[in-house]
């Protein structure tokens, strides 16, 4: 097993409670729409949206026509609804912060929308080395595409970088690029992944150079 000098963190899910079950409540409120509706309005069109293709309100027209309702009156609906169900894993990002200070290159990889991004990116400002966000890039996981954006912008091969996620899909994605993976399943359980790749998480100054943070 070669040596790891890049890890790559997923955002919802990893570093952040999974924040689709909030989204998808408090937008069918918004529309006045069952979860079970609007759920299958949202997974029909999200796509376009996370890769950039569709602006919210395009995103939202294609909700309410698809569901036979008005538009929400809301301004960004969306936006409100992220930042209403946005809950952070402290614990994740201060695994990031001692990756990165022991050296490692590390990015946030990352399916999202642009009024998602706009907000999430002021949170995670200066944790990473690269962020790559699907809806600037035009490609989303598991597409082979954004594995590789992210890799170029790291300058670490993929058998070189440790990848981690919630989602199997997104992880097999992962692998067929040749990335090492972590499901995610807690943070104890990812710290234990780290040891068995070789990558160190010791604070800074308890050995190994690192980073300043």
């Amino acid at each position: 097993m070669g040596k790891i000098k890049g890890v790559i963190f997923d955002g919802g899910g990893v570093l952040i409670n999974d924040p689709a079950p909030g989204l998808v409540s408090y937008c069918a409120k918004g529309l006045g729409v069952s979860e079970e509706d609007f759920c299958k309005a949202f997974e029909k069109f999200l796509h376009g949206f996370q890769t950039g293709k569709t602006s919210h309100r395009q995103f939202m027209e294609q909700i309410a026509s698809e569901l036979g309702v008005e538009m929400p009156e809301a301004e960004c609906l969306w936006h409100e609804a992220f930042i209403s169900a946005y809950r952070e894993r402290q614990e994740m990002f201060e695994l990031a912060r001692r990756v990165g200070a022991n050296g490692y290159r590390t990015a946030l990889l990352t399916n999202t929308e642009r009024p998602v991004m706009d907000f999430f990116a002021k949170q995670v400002d200066g944790l990473f080395d690269v962020y790559v966000f699907s809806c600037v890039e035009g490609t989303a996981k598991p597409e082979r595409r954004i594995y590789e954006v992210t890799l170029e912008r790291l300058g670490t091969k993929a058998e070189e970088s440790v990848f981690i996620d919630d989602r199997e899909d997104y992880i097999e994605g992962a692998k067929r690029v040749g990335l090492r993976t972590i499901l995610f399943e807690g943070v104890e359980q990812v710290k234990n992944e780290f040891g068995r790749f070789g990558v160190r998480i010791e604070k800074s100054g308890a050995g190994g150079e690192g980073k300043k943070i």
